[in-house]
């Protein structure tokens, strides 16, 4: 058997396939099992913002793996507190301490506890086309009936208000709220962007009220938005989600939390959490973030991106909008056809709900390959 023949015999059938078998990765680009190469604008939905192959990341895991791969969170260990110290220099003032887990949905799953235990609440408010994860705290906190009609009954306690909606969201506040949980830009939600008069507002009614702000930068992360967190243009959260990005391809997730935050010992715990051979994949990918300018990259490469996007002529787009390398392509009809011709040109896209196409290419794209990107876009959808 082939290796699709085997995968659909094996694998549990929960993913959409598209029809293609990916076997290498160098930079922005892919390579497939017939030698095909593509230009890359999903890197595994956020994760590759270093892109594909980096010697520094590889080179830094192997030398970890072959001193200490493994050493659970009980016992110290000096390249998980040389991380968790980058991090908290790093992030917005004010996000004095870690907590390490494998995931964006675990990350999530943790920001949910914590709050409940700081405040004493048990209630959240989400935003309407919110995705903040798959387990099932997080998935109560997700927006959408395909996400989570197999899994009923969900998580009590989330109410779900529209996004950018200040009124809305001030309506749904009572006392029993333990904190509100937004995306600074939604993913999944069709790449929609928040507005910062909006986040304002929304901190300071925490403040008021004495609930938690967790934001969800579990894409936004590292770079992508054109500032090392999204958050940074927006608002300082008590809580801040992140993963996907963090350890250069290497699975991680990371809780950052102000000192507000307080948890019980031995009340929560991530057997892996924290590994090693994941945080010096970790500090290896900041330093590659850091030397070699890719948060500017990404802010000045993304408005050229989004200016050319802009400039398709084409009745199919209702609009285009992003912040940074991370953008949509708002169709007025459901964009599936189109991301199967797209990659049928050489360039692999992302779906973001029904009608959105969503580029998230490497922050290390050069402007050529934008430029090849937005040649077969034009062949797509120019009238």
């Amino acid at each position: 058997m082939n290796t699709k023949e085997i995968t659909d015999t094996y694998e549990l059938a929960v993913y959409p396939k598209r029809d293609i078998v990916l076997v290498r990765g160098k930079g922005s680009r892919l390579y497939d099992d017939k030698g095909r190469e593509y230009i890359d604008c999903a890197s595994n939905i956020g994760v590759s913002n270093i892109g594909h192959g980096n010697e520094a990341v590889a080179k830094a895991i192997y030398e970890q793996y072959l001193k200490l791969g493994n050493c659970y969170s009980m016992l110290y260990n000096p390249v998980r507190a040389e991380l968790a110290q980058r991090l908290v220099n790093t992030a917005p003032k004010g996000l004095n301490r870690v907590f390490f887990c494998n995931s964006g949905t675990e990350a999530i799953e943790g920001a949910l506890k914590f709050a409940r235990a700081t405040t004493g609440r048990k209630e959240f408010i989400a935003a309407v086309r919110g995705f903040h994860g798959r387990t099932m705290g997080a998935l109560a906190a997700t927006w959408g009936p395909e996400y989570q009609k197999p899994f009923m009954p969900m998580l009590e306690g989330l109410k779900h208000v529209p996004y950018n909606d200040y009124e809305k969201l001030n309506q749904a506040v009572d006392d029993n709220v333990a904190a509100i949980l937004l995306e600074t830009v939604q993913g999944e939600g069709g790449i929609r962007v928040g507005d910062k008069e909006y986040f304002q507002k929304v901190r300071m009614l925490c403040d008021s009220k004495d609930m938690l702000l967790i934001i969800d930068e579990v894409q936004t992360g590292f770079g992508r938005t054109g500032t090392m967190f999204a958050c940074e243009q927006f608002v300082t959260p008590d809580i801040l989600c992140l993963a996907k990005a963090l350890a250069g391809g290497i699975p991680m997730g990371a809780v950052l939390c102000t000192d507000r935050i307080s948890v019980p010992v031995k009340s929560h715990g991530s057997t892996f959490g924290g590994n090693p051979t994941a945080c010096a994949a970790a500090l290896a990918s900041i330093e590659v973030i850091e030397k070699e300018g890719l948060v500017e990259r990404a802010k000045t490469l993304g408005a050229y991106f989004l200016e050319q996007l802009k400039s398709i002529k084409s009745r199919k787009i209702r609009e285009v909008r992003g912040l940074g390398l991370m953008l949509g392509i708002e169709l007025k009809e459901k964009a599936g056809q189109y991301v199967q011709q797209i990659m049928e040109k050489g360039v692999i896209v992302l779906l973001s709900g029904v009608n959105v196409i969503r580029l998230l290419p490497p922050l290390v794209i050069s402007r050529e390959e934008i430029d090849s990107v937005i040649i077969v876009l034009r062949e797509v959808f120019e009238d």
